[in-house]
């Protein structure tokens, strides 16, 4: 028993050592998932206090939980950009959405990569399928292309509707409206009390991603789209050096969005995540490397940027007065037990 616990500690070191980047974005990733459970519970806890009118202690609303809102982070940029009024409802939610959609420029998808809650569980999630099957299935490729520009019709739509068609003065009406004040307590009450027709969607979500590594990230979802175009424009980049590959396609294997990186001299692909996966796994030295403004960097480089610019940029929101909500305890008193009377 002891000799198969130290080999198995043998294996899970060596592994470790050959790929440090992925090991510790798995690391990362279920830091952040862990912090995201407690976030969750701390807000259930204070949700409860007001619905139980007082019953249950008072726990402060952590306001990381409006990370959740894109759709009302959205509305609040273009109020923000149209009016310069920073949004006062869910002042997190704007000041990570913004830097989130932001950080595609410089460090690709990273967010996606290293930190979304979603993206790390569809990642497990196709991890398991692995495990169970053997192997990771593909959709084919014309499929592919069907489904591809299915998130960006979705973050189209959104674009459309909330930049574009909605009046600035509806907008800033929704924003300080009572709907948008608990939003982040519906959409909780919306998962803790999912009907049939939610419970379907996520459960065939499930099981694609179980047979589609990455299913949701690679084709439906549209905060993902939007980092993603940001990227194309950037100036970080994968290069290949066609001279010294081998061509032996671990490089594309490993790609948890299955871009073809084997083919292509830079990856220019609004899909990348910045994972790292292809160029720590290239046993040819200096053959896949991250590139920043065209220039040569380490490894560790872009998430170890991505993660100080992001700390950064929620000291400075908080620093600032743009973190925590104006809402006062007697306003959530009212509204709260009153959550299922309030519509848009």
């Amino acid at each position: 028993m002891e000799g198969n616990i130290v080999a198995a500690f043998t294996r899970f070191y060596k592994r470790m050592k050959r790929h440090p980047v992925q090991y510790t974005r798995m690391a990362v990733q279920i830091v952040f998932t862990l912090f995201l459970l407690f976030v969750g519970l701390r807000f259930y806890q204070f949700y409860e206090h007001f619905n139980s009118l007082g019953a249950e202690p008072f726990v402060p609303r952590p306001s990381a939980v409006e990370g959740f809102l894109p759709i009302s982070a959205l509305v609040a940029l273009k109020v923000w950009i149209t009016t310069g009024i920073f949004d006062p409802i869910h002042p997190a939610g704007l000041a990570l959405f913004a830097f989130f959609v932001a950080s595609g420029f410089v460090f690709r998808k990273a967010f996606c990569g290293w930190m979304c809650p979603i993206g790390t569980l569809s990642e497990w999630i196709g991890r398991l399928g692995k495990k169970l099957f053997k192997r990771n299935f593909d959709v084919p490729k014309w499929l592919g292309w069907l489904l591809k520009p299915i998130k960006y019709l979705i973050l189209l739509f959104f674009i459309k509707f909330i930049v574009i068609d909605m009046p600035a003065f509806y907008a800033i009406d929704f924003m300080a409206g009572d709907y948008n004040k608990i939003s982040d307590v519906k959409m909780m009450l919306f998962f803790l009390h999912m009907g049939g027709l939610g419970l379907k969607v996520i459960l065939v979500l499930v099981i694609l991603s179980l047979f589609v590594k990455n299913f949701w990230c690679r084709f439906l979802c549209p905060y993902g789209a939007m980092i993603g175009i940001g990227s194309v424009f950037g100036i970080t980049k994968i290069k290949r050096n066609e001279e010294t590959c081998i061509d032996c396609n671990a490089c594309t294997r490993v790609c948890p969005q299955r871009i073809a990186v084997a083919k292509v001299k830079a990856v220019r692909t609004p899909d990348c995540s910045a994972c790292m996966s292809c160029v720590e796994v290239c046993p040819v030295k200096d053959t896949l490397n991250m590139t920043v403004a065209g220039k040569k960097v380490n490894k560790w480089a872009v998430p170890a940027a991505f993660f100080a610019a992001f700390f950064l940029a929620v000291v400075i929101a908080k620093a600032t007065g743009h973190w925590n909500t104006m809402i006062s305890y007697e306003e959530f008193r009212i509204l709260i037990p009153n959550v299922y009377n309030i519509g848009h």
